[in-house]
């Protein structure tokens, strides 16, 4: 046989999701790239050939834009070892690491740089980082973003932890005036700090009183502001974490008017409802909230129309003892959601319950968070994309135990749950991610992933 039909390990799988849909196929990899991609009667070889069974699917590995690894100086919360194995666990081949609760925060070159040197082989999948935008470091973002960030985070409100200021609305302008002349993308947690200040005051164990404290007004104040913003200025702008369904008809009026504007949700707005909350259940708390059944599904709808580009986890994750467990007071733990290792299965769970696909869900989690981020080697198995891969079982089942997540605190909103499809292995340019053995991610910079 030729050289060119001869690979380094050959994927012989009955379902594969390619850019032709679910397709059976053979997938051929050199040096860690899809090299080939052939019927899967192709007489192609390879020095390894990993045979998919019927009841598995072969992904592109995921990529996961919003994840807090707190490393370093909240490394008790969270870190790179532990947040890669539980990301590679679910499905994860890259992710982007958020600029704050880490201390220092990303808003300096030489933030970045510590942050770089202390992840430098603790990560067992691909990590790359995003910058901050907060008051005092407009000298530094151009220093930043030519350094490799992948674009730069704000609140329009307190953020939660004291050394990541927000922005007020002139200082968003100026930001993104700044950022607009050398192409760099503003991300924003959207919620008015004066709505907020204005709403009932957060307290007790009764999840109803918090919710009213971040009201879905909040956050399409500011939602609208960043969208004008954007008009004037001509950025580039992302929401995150959107959570107010009524947002929805603006941001596509915004898109249509030519403003440049990505949206994201999580995998807890679209699987979780405020109904279901138990009063003093603080591992639900997270800011924007958990809300109604009904604002969910409208939710669904705006993934499902494209309105909303992508799914990603705002994997929050904290120590116990800052959930505050032992009195469930809303208005004082910390808020946050750890799901980065049951991403995957916890929206195919309620996605093949509405009728969506594996397609729809790689599009959703692993195509447009690429896509946004420019990852261009990422989020497809395509040619000459990297040969990251998760095998996947949709129509296995596990119930979530918290106490087996790779995850460093044992809480999470998903615990006790029973959801649908489990990843059998994940793949990282070619190789399988083997937790237990040392760690093989690269640190990934802008333009250069």
């Amino acid at each position: 046989m030729s050289d060119d039909r001869k690979f380094d390990t050959v994927f012989r799988a009955p379902r594969v999701i390619t850019a032709a849909g679910e397709v059976a196929r053979c997938i051929g990899v050199r040096d860690g790239v899809v090299t080939a991609i052939e019927p899967l009667d192709s007489d192609i070889t390879g020095d390894r050939v990993v045979e998919l069974g019927d009841d598995e699917v072969l992904l592109p590995g995921l990529v996961d834009t919003h994840v807090h690894v707190n490393e370093p100086g909240r490394t008790d919360w969270e870190g790179f070892e532990s947040a890669t194995k539980a990301a590679a666990a679910g499905g994860v081949t890259t992710l982007i690491d958020m600029p704050l609760n880490s201390v220092p925060p990303t808003t300096t070159v030489e933030a970045l740089e510590i942050k770089r040197e202390v992840a430098q082989d603790k990560v067992w999948m691909d990590v790359g980082f995003w910058g901050g935008s907060v008051p005092d470091n407009f000298d530094d973002l151009r220093g930043l973003h030519d350094a490799g960030v992948f674009g730069f985070k704000c609140f329009l409100l307190f953020s939660g932890v004291e050394e990541f200021p927000h922005l007020d609305s002139e200082q968003l302008e100026r930001a993104l005036r700044q950022l607009r002349s050398y192409g760099a993308m503003m991300i924003v947690h959207a919620e008015d700090e004066n709505a907020i200040d204005n709403a009932p005051t957060p307290g007790g164990d009764v999840y109803a009183d918090f919710l009213a404290s971040r009201p879905r007004g909040a956050e399409n104040l500011a939602i609208a502001q960043v969208i004008e913003r954007a008009r004037w200025t001509g950025a580039r702008v992302h929401i995150l974490h959107l959570s107010s369904s009524d947002a929805l008809p603006m941001i596509t009026t915004a898109r249509r008017d030519g403003v440049r504007l990505t949206v994201e949700t999580t995998p807890h707005y679209l699987c979780l409802s405020s109904e279901e909350i138990p009063n003093g259940a603080t591992e639900y708390k997270c800011c924007p909230p958990i809300r109604e059944a009904d604002n969910r599904e409208l939710l669904w709808q705006g993934v499902a129309d494209g309105v909303i580009d992508c799914v990603v986890t705002d994997h929050s994750p904290s120590t116990i003892d800052l959930k505050h467990l032992e009195t469930g007071d809303f208005g004082t733990a910390w808020g946050g959601v750890a799901g980065l290792q049951v991403s995957l299965p916890a929206v195919w769970s309620q996605a093949r319950r509405r009728g969506y696909t594996l397609c729809d869900v790689v599009r959703w989690m692993a195509e447009n968070p690429a896509k946004q981020v420019g990852l261009t080697t990422k989020g497809h198995i395509s040619i000459g994309y990297a040969a990251d891969f998760s095998v996947f079982a949709p129509d296995d089942a596990f119930v979530v135990d918290v106490k087996k997540l790779h995850h460093k605190n044992q809480i999470s909103a998903y615990d006790g749950r029973a959801l649908a499809g489990v990843v059998r292995s994940t793949w990282l340019a070619g190789e399988v991610i083997d937790v237990d053995a040392a760690p093989r991610g690269r640190l990934l910079s802008r333009g250069r992933a």
